[in-house]
């Protein structure tokens, strides 16, 4: 039977209605995925990743607010605002009570502050971070920012043994917390309290624009050989996408490597393909500036501060940190006329016993 004028209209009409959706459910797809392509083409991946971070961000300041019984950002954001540089750059440190106590790490640290060229004034930007109650009011009474960081369950108040299950609790507890600062915004240099700062290091780190410096035990001269075995005890960090990403890889990756400490768990995820995915940009710091008593600093004309890694054990590390220090006054003591002619050396190590494992060799940067 012959169709009718109205019947071939009405299916003229459904063909076309089929091609319409047809051509709109398939813009809605190429439309979307080409967007993207472009945007990670020309914008980069880390900030079409970093922009679905804000609800993240949200949720990860809501948890940690919980977790400090619910008034720590606030208190965290006064803190860090009240010691931040022009750049929002702040440096902090993490404390105890058995390193806090009178005549202990923390005294020497302050020291370190006061007696060297141009450190002084760095201490305005120092924050505490406190991990017990004795180590904050101990703080309170020795410094102007501190931050009590509470930890449930946990007392992280006496000496912890290194690679003890509290020793690593603590390590990775300064990770996730780190992961907070780059959060709500922050740059930090991050220093273990037994580096004594001997020279302002700000001008140095400044000269790179990398993501990520830290600090090593052993440096063969080459800032961007991975093959350098990276201390966690001294890092600069700039708060931005890749490096909030890399922090939570960071943290994450302890599952992956049960049992490690952060440091040992970074020797490993340092050339991970993921962090060359996000674009981190990542910059070892030479031992000449920032040494310690794995491989000491060469130079003290140049040397910014002196870690006392390869060290375990409280009292050694205090015995060797004199030393540091005396070491350094002598230096400040001679005459310029002297200075320029005499070899000063550190007399470290005294107490500590450096692994077999760690090999002496000189730093040859310049």
């Amino acid at each position: 039977m012959a169709m009718s004028r109205f019947q071939r209209r009405m299916e003229e009409k459904a063909a076309t209605r089929m091609f319409a959706l047809g051509v709109f459910v398939l813009a809605g797809i190429v439309f979307p995925c080409t967007a993207i392509f472009v945007y990670v083409q020309f914008i980069g991946l880390p900030a079409f990743v970093g922009s679905f971070l804000h609800p993240m961000e949200a949720a990860i300041n809501e948890r940690f607010a919980k977790s400090e019984q619910g008034s720590g950002v606030l208190e965290l954001r006064s803190v860090l605002e009240k010691a931040a540089m022009v750049d929002n750059t702040v440096i902090l440190t993490t404390l105890n009570e058995a390193w806090a106590a009178p005549g202990s790490v923390f005294d020497l640290f302050l020291e370190s502050f006061r007696i060297g060229e141009h450190t002084s004034g760095l201490l305005k930007h120092l924050v505490i971070i406190a991990l017990d109650e004795k180590a904050y009011e101990r703080c309170k009474f020795k410094h102007v920012n501190c931050y009590a960081l509470k930890t449930e369950g946990v007392d992280f108040s006496a000496e912890k043994r290194f690679m003890t299950a509290d020793y690593l609790k603590m390590v990775w507890r300064r990770i996730d917390f780190l992961r907070i600062v780059l959060e709500i915004g922050y740059n930090f240099i991050f220093t273990d309290a037994d580096v004594m700062w001997f020279r302002d290091p700000v001008p140095f780190l400044a000269t790179h624009d990398s993501d990520f410096q830290i600090a090593c035990d052993l440096f063969n001269g080459d800032p961007d050989d991975m093959s350098n075995r990276v201390n966690g005890g001294f890092k600069f960090v700039r708060s931005n996408e890749r490096t909030k990403l890399f922090y939570k890889f960071w943290y994450e990756s302890r599952d992956s490597y049960p049992g490690l400490h952060d440091q040992d768990v970074l020797n490993f995820i340092k050339v991970d393909q993921y962090l060359r995915d996000v674009g981190l940009t990542f910059k070892l710091l030479p031992t000449v500036k920032f040494g310690g008593i794995c491989q000491p600093s060469r130079d003290f004309d140049q040397v910014c501060t002196m870690h006392a890694n390869c060290c375990v054990g409280l009292v050694d590390k205090l015995n060797d940190l004199r030393v540091i220090i005396e070491d350094w006054r002598m230096y400040r003591g001679l005459p310029v006329s002297l200075k320029n002619t005499h070899q000063s050396k550190w007399r470290i190590p005294q107490k500590c016993r450096i692994p077999t494992i760690i090999t002496r060799t000189p730093d040859i940067s310049n």
